[in-house]
């Protein structure tokens, strides 16, 4: 018996936080594009396994890639970067799957970007015209705000007026000299003490090969955090720390339960044999952007694995309606997001199995894959907007 689009999205889901799962899927069913951003698991379940794109070299890919996986961050040298910045599916797959999953993105979110379908073939081709000529240079390079152009140099400017203190001030509040976190049930909702207690533990017993010290990791409060679609329903903690030694005081923290990739079932290539699922996560991030965060951490409890990351001042991502009718803004960002993509393959190659540069190089002077990934997204576009319509009308809501 055929499964439903509902009895698939319930069994990739089965054994979330019922209410953040209620929470993702009115999200999901806000518009086609959070749709699409929620199930990535079905992307992957549809890809044809005779595709010639799973004939590609293989490299360390995001594997959730599309508009809204790319962002700002300050580095471990306090330089702030754009790069890509969600490695939640990442693993060692065919360079194509990326990128076909990203150019589907512009298709089914062209809405997002303000622009008509009619658009998409173009500005598909602008990134697709930039990852080809950046992977056959086989030089790596970063995106910081000296390099930086259009809507993300703005985004990169803009970070120079945001101070911690500002930022703290947004998800906290200050009562005697001591601060706890603001609950709004919007991005921060209350959790038990025992579930408090627990990550407490978890703080306390870690141990961090960075130079944070136990004193700077005093968790002063501990919340639920609620961000992003798709990780939506796994156990995610905003975490308040004192900070004690830094010029700016208090630091906020996000610890976030890791699974196993929803692109596992398809691998063909070896995987490497992780410790757990969140030590892939850290491991990949940290091979693939050019200057990975300062604090990016794993912490193991019994069967589970969480990724321990700084929550920062300078995290954001670039307002993709930003462009204020000039489409050429738009290009460029799309431009400098098929060379992330492809600095950040050729950064990660040769380690674990990933494709060496010469192969990367060669492989961007052929040129059938062009077209198929164009064809495919093109064609998978109608299977989302199906699937999406079965969702909306038979999800519960």
């Amino acid at each position: 018996m055929t499964k439903t689009i509902i009895d698939r999205i319930d069994q990739f889901n089965k054994g979330r936080n019922p209410k953040l799962l209620k929470l993702k899927y009115k999200l999901m069913r806000s518009d086609i594009f959070s749709f699409y951003r929620g199930t990535c698991h079905l992307f992957y379940e549809d890809f044809p396994q005779d595709s010639p794109l799973n004939l590609a070299p293989s490299v360390w890919i995001c594997g959730d890639l599309h508009l809204e996986n790319f962002g700002s961050y300050k580095g471990d040298n306090r330089l702030v970067y754009f790069d890509i910045n969600d490695f939640d599916e990442a693993c060692l797959a065919p360079c194509t799957w990326d990128v076909v999953r990203f150019i589907t993105s512009i298709f089914v979110g062209h809405h997002a970007l303000g622009v008509n379908e009619s658009e998409a073939p173009h500005l598909s081709n602008y990134f697709l015209d930039a990852y080809t000529n950046t992977l056959a240079k086989g030089q790596a390079r970063s995106v910081e705000q000296e390099t930086s152009r259009g809507l993300v140099k703005d985004l990169l400017e803009s970070l120079k007026n945001r101070g911690r203190s500002e930022f703290l001030d947004k998800k906290t509040k200050e009562n005697k000299g001591n601060r706890h976190l603001v609950i709004d049930n919007k991005h921060i909702a209350e959790i038990t003490a025992a579930q408090q207690q627990r990550v407490r533990e978890l703080i306390a017993n870690w141990q961090p090969s960075t130079k944070y010290s136990a004193d700077f990791l005093e968790v002063l409060d501990v919340q639920q955090r609620i961000a992003g679609t798709g990780s939506l329903g796994l156990e995610s903690y905003i975490i308040l720390v004192k900070g004690k030694g830094s010029p700016n005081g208090n630091y906020l923290l996000d610890l976030k339960q890791a699974q196993t990739s929803s692109l596992q079932p398809y691998l063909t290539v070896t995987q490497p044999e992780w410790e757990t699922p969140a030590a892939r996560v850290a491991a990949i991030q940290q091979r693939v952007q050019a200057t990975p965060p300062a604090l990016l951490g794993v912490i193991v409890d019994d069967s589970k694995s969480y990724v321990l990351k700084e929550l920062q001042p300078a995290q954001d991502k670039v307002s993709l309606q930003a462009w204020s009718g000039k489409l050429g803004r738009l290009e460029k960002l799309v431009q400098t997001m098929g060379e992330i993509t492809a600095w950040d393959q050729l950064r990660s190659g040769g380690r674990q199995g990933s494709a060496i540069a010469d192969d990367l190089i060669k492989f961007a002077h052929s040129s059938d894959w062009r077209n198929q990934i164009l064809d495919y997204a093109r064609s998978y576009l109608g299977q989302v907007k199906q699937d999406y319509q079965e969702f909306c009308e038979k999800a519960p809501k």
